[in-house]
């Protein structure tokens, strides 16, 4: 038989596409809002919200409103200056259609209108439009509301007006497009952390929510400015100080806003933000600022004997123990690396933050001699811990336990050495990983089980942590080392799977590991290694058939397929100890018929808020949590 050949399609001018107006963002959303999941879709209120910030920054805005309402859609109102609707003398068409359906087009890129501003690179708003089934703009200037509608990113019909206003603003609805969007349901926590956020960052402004869907209101104004934020980060630990340290500088074009607080923990919480657009993976200002507050306490520790010479320098480690900051710089032309703007990258910009706070934190403690010596007696035990578990990570690697010189003894390693397709399971317990062990796959699939609970790292040194043997297997097992040391080339598996029984003692297990994960080695997190296995709770047969089920509701679900009780045999597992290996691979370690959750860090503050309270030392907050929060448990094992 001949060789097939398959036909090679024409690659002519006819080949290329162009993507008129906004059918570009449509066809590929992902590019303008970072993903069409739950993430993206909040994206689109942010833009909007952002623009109404650029008011505020401008002076132009004192109130936004954001409402959302019961059909799904979302209103964001405020009293700036509204978008101009005139006839745009280049393009003859009405500069807020254009505004809201040409990529690229806007004000931001005028500095005579905007000095700073925030937004996604320019194309917020049309974005906004595009990915929505319709969206409404009133805007009120020049003593009269004026109106358009879109829908899907086209104009219904033209710009008209609709009334006289005494008021100036706009006022933006729109119901996200679910055809292009994974999911369009908004979720009004999310949203309200973003809100508060910007109402620390911007102290001149009144933020409301109101949440036609259950009635819900609230309402964020903060004259404390980012010194606030800080205070509110910091509510559940014990401060060494108060109030925080606020310094305010500017260098060139750039403003430079620091809050900051010490705590008697041993963790860091650094909130960055550039023109509000809070940069979750650093950059130039971030760098700047951990080497200005480095190099200013070394001096002042130098200068008054805490330290002596050059050889015994506090590393930046040491100054950021127990440290909570808010650092707000304000950028002409910030260059962002990625589309969601997650790291600054304008190499100016570390010299200027590192000159300010250097300057006015150098200020701050000669005046303040009091909290300098406090600063400075924490960093110097931090310095001496360092030391123990420098020590400490040269015994375990005599011992061969560390870098690869040899792994734990409990760890059943599997046969593959290419990381990308390992998986290791953390196991409670010996009876579990038993079963665990015999269940798996030995070609990739690792288990390690563990001896009870872990150290609690929320309340530990690195020394202390380092002690630990538990610890120490995990770190040996993972392969990547820990704090300033990670390198997640050395990663052995690139799925982290934490499968805990399904009562008290499993969910306590399972917070302390990613207490672990998420303040000694965030990236497992950040970069997506690190699953949660989702074990069935009951197994139920009637006659030949049988089901698994995942909760009580998925139970009932099955029983009454199955045409009730009668007959039906229901087996509850509270353990995995108790299903024999086949059952545990069929349901919870098999790829394709297994259920995994990855673990996400989508708000870094409320996430470092919840360890500082659940694993803190302070009693209090954690009291004040569980009353609050007890009424949405729904499932407890007593």
């Amino acid at each position: 038989m001949a060789p097939e050949i398959l036909s090679t399609p024409t690659y002519d001018a006819s080949s290329i596409q162009v993507l008129e107006g906004l059918s570009a963002v449509r066809k590929r959303p992902g590019m303008y809002v970072g993903s069409t999941d739950a993430r993206g879709l909040h994206q689109l209120v942010y833009e909007v919200v952002e623009n109404s910030i650029d008011e505020v920054l401008a002076g132009a805005c004192t109130q936004i409103d954001v409402t959302l309402h019961s059909d799904g859609s979302c209103a964001i109102q405020d009293n700036g200056r509204g978008i101009p609707v005139e006839e745009h003398p280049k393009y003859h068409r009405p500069t807020l259609e254009i505004v809201m359906t040409v990529l690229h087009a806007g004000s931001k890129f005028d500095k005579n209108v905007y000095k700073v501003s925030g937004g996604l690179h320019g194309v917020g708003v049309h974005v906004v439009n595009a990915l929505s089934e319709w969206c409404e703009i009133r805007v009120r200037r020049d003593g009269h509301e004026y109106f358009q509608r879109y829908e899907r990113g086209a104009p219904v019909a033209p710009v008209r007006i609709v009334g006289p206003s005494d008021t100036t603003g706009t006022e933006t609805r729109f119901k996200p497009d679910g055809t292009v969007l994974e999911t369009v349901a908004f979720d009004k926590g999310t949203i309200e952390r973003r809100l508060k956020e910007l109402s620390f960052l911007n102290p001149g402004v009144t933020i409301g929510l109101h949440d036609e869907r259950d009635g819900s209101e609230a309402t964020f104004h903060h004259d404390g400015g980012i010194t606030e934020f800080v205070e509110d980060l910091s509510a559940s630990t014990n401060p060494l100080f108060r109030p925080p340290i606020y310094l305010h500088a500017k260098r060139d074009t750039t403003d430079v806003e620091l809050a900051l607080q010490y705590n008697d923990g041993y963790n860091e919480t650094t909130l960055a933000f550039v023109n509000n657009v809070n940069t979750v993976d650093g950059g130039s200002h971030v760098i700047g600022f951990r080497a200005g507050l480095t190099r200013t306490l070394n001096d002042y520790a130098r200068e008054r004997g805490f330290v002596k010479g050059d050889k015994e320098n506090l590393t930046g480690e040491d100054v950021r123990e127990g440290l909570t900051a808010v650092l707000s710089v304000k950028v002409i032309e910030p260059q962002f690396e990625g589309q969601t703007k997650a790291r600054l990258g304008n190499s100016e910009v570390k010299g200027q933050v590192e000159s300010a706070v250097n300057e006015k934190l150098a200020e701050y403690l000669e005046e303040h001699p009091a909290v300098g010596q406090n600063l400075i007696s924490k960093a110097v035990q931090a310095a001496q811990a360092r030391e123990a578990a420098r020590k400490a990570r040269e015994l375990t690697r005599r011992k061969g336990l560390l870098e690869g010189g040899g792994l734990p003894g409990k760890l059943a390693d599997c046969h593959s050495r290419d990381p990308t397709v390992c998986e290791l399971f953390l196991v409670e317990g010996d009876s579990a990983g038993g079963t665990a062990k015999q269940g798996r796959d030995r070609e990739f699939q690792a288990v390690l089980p563990l001896r009870g609970k872990i150290l609690n790292v929320e309340k530990a040194r690195l020394d202390k942590m380092l002690q630990n043997e538990h610890i120490r297997a995990l770190i040996t097992a993972i392969g990547i080392g820990i704090g300033d040391e990670i390198d997640l080339t050395r990663l052995r598996y690139h799925k982290i799977i934490l499968m805990t029984d399904a009562d008290v003692d499993g969910s306590h297990i399972r917070t302390l590991l990613l207490t672990l994960f998420y303040r000694k080695m965030p990236l497992l997190i950040t970069e997506g290694h690190v699953f949660i296995a989702q074990a069935p709770l009951y197994r139920i047969q009637k006659g030949a058939k049988f089901r698994w089920a995942y909760s009580d509701e998925e139970r009932d679900q099955v029983l009454q397929e199955f045409g009730g009780m009668k007959g039906a045999v229901i087996q509850r597992y509270k353990g995995l100890g108790e299903m024999n290996a086949s059952q545990l691979a069929e349901t919870t370690m098999r790829p394709g018929a297994r259920t995994l959750l990855r673990v996400t860090v989508e708000d870094a503050a409320r996430a470092n808020m919840l360890f500082q309270v659940l694993m803190g030392e302070e009693v209090e907050p954690r009291r004040d949590y569980i009353q609050e929060h007890a009424v949405e448990v729904t499932n407890l094992d007593i």
